[in-house]
Formats: structure tokens, C-alpha cells, sequence
């Protein structure tokens, strides 16, 4: 469960958005190799404008793979926003190291009945201090052409989880900046959340993969 706090500049406007997310993830072993990972979310705007959809539901299926310390994998989903379902596609990568994890991920995204390419390029690297604590920044770029809107945007992003010694339960905190280069639009956005986990700690749960909704683009 977390909550989010958005400060929006566009151009000489300015605002601020709340914002509540429940969501979930579930790493499923196939193989001894291969695993399949079901992550998605609710979203529940509190401050949208009178009369539109203050709700946003997502969902993805990743499949991915362990080449030794490399799992590479494909993922597919879908959300709905403001009345419009937006498809997305994807491949990913992460390779684990002794206390370090690095994620990539390259997306192609679409609009049902809308003449629209979305395509997204990101990466994560997470350094876990301790098992139980993670420490995490990232980047992504993302290209928009719907018809008469053609442009550009990037995001980053710092963060981290601490879960609490011999219990499931985590805090996780972030702060992303986000901007949209033609239109002179800078996001800020702070979330704080609560997690809880099965089956063992941080570190345990990014290798089993199912922190792969966290890092994909």
C-alpha cells in the first residue's frame, strides 16, 4: 500500500496531486529455470477533476528465464486510464551480483481506437546494504507520437526498502522527477509505502523475480 504526493509545473501553472496505490506481486517457478511473474495495482486519484476517472487499474505478466546470475524475460499488460485501455509489451533483463542487482527494460505501449506509439527505455541498479535493505536509483526515457503530439520525456528516480528483522512487513520510500520536454511540464512525485512479503527477505525476493514490475519501463 503507498501513498504518492505529485507537485506539477507547467510552464508558469503550478499543482499538486494525492494519490493511493494497492498493489501486488506473485513470482511463480515453472521450471527450475523458468518463472512467471503476475504484478498489478489500483490506483485511486484523491484530487481529480469533477466528473472524470479518479481510478487506474494495471496488470502485467512477465515470463522470464535464469541464465546463471541473468534472467531475461518478456512481459505483457494492460491499463486503464481515463476511460482508455492502454496495452503495453516488453522485453527485460537483470543480472544479480553479490549485493548488487541491474535491471533494463525496453516497452512498447499503445492506445485502444488511438493512433498512438509509445515506446519507453529504462534501467534500475539496486544495492542491497543488508538482505532486508535496499537502496535503489533509476532512469528512463520515453517517446510519444499520436498523430499531432510528438514528443519526448525522462524520468529518475531514487529510492529504497527496509524490511524489519524476522517479519515480512517493509517501508519503502522514492522520489521521481519527470519531465516532458516539449511542453515545459516537470513532475516531482514522493511516495511512501508499507509491503509485506512471503517467503523470505529483500534480496531473496528480487531474485526470485518478483520485483520485475518495479524496474520494467
Amino acid at each position: 500500500v503507498t501513498y504518492q504526493n505529485s507537485d506539477i509545473d507547467f510552464g508558469p501553472l503550478n499543482g499538486e496531486s494525492e494519490a493511493a496505490t494497492i498493489d501486488a506481486a506473485f513470482a511463480i517457478p515453472v521450471t527450475a529455470d523458468w518463472t512467471v511473474t503476475v504484478d498489478g495495482g489500483f490506483s485511486y486519484a484523491f484530487d481529480a477533476p469533477a466528473g472524470a476517472d479518479n481510478s487506474v487499474v494495471n496488470g502485467r505478466v512477465h515470463a522470464s528465464r535464469n541464465f546463471g546470475n541473468v534472467r531475461v524475460g518478456g512481459f505483457v499488460g494492460g491499463s486503464n486510464v481515463a476511460d482508455e485501455q492502454l496495452w503495453s509489451f516488453g522485453g527485460e533483463a537483470q543480472m544479480n551480483m553479490d549485493k548488487l542487482a541491474l535491471t533494463g527494460s525496453l516497452a512498447y505501449e499503445t492506445l485502444d481506437g488511438v493512433d498512438a506509439d509509445i515506446w519507453s527505455l529504462g534501467g534500475d541498479a539496486a544495492y542491497f546494504i543488508t538482505p532486508n535493505f535496499r537502496v535503489n536509483g533509476g532512469a528512463g526515457w520515453t517517446t510519444v507520437d499520436a498523430g499531432a503530439l510528438d514528443t519526448d520525456g525522462w524520468q529518475a528516480n531514487v529510492g529504497g526498502e527496509y524490511q524489519f528483522a524476522n517479519t515480512g512487513f517493509g517501508l519503502t520510500a522514492n522520489y521521481n522527477h519527470a519531465e516532458l520536454n516539449d511542453f515545459d511540464v516537470k513532475v516531482d512525485t514522493f511516495t511512501v509505502g508499507l509491503r509485506f512479503s512471503f517467503g523470505g527477505d529483500l534480496q531473496t525476493r528480487q531474485r526470485s523475480g518478483a520485483d520485475l514490475g518495479r524496474t520494467a519501463a
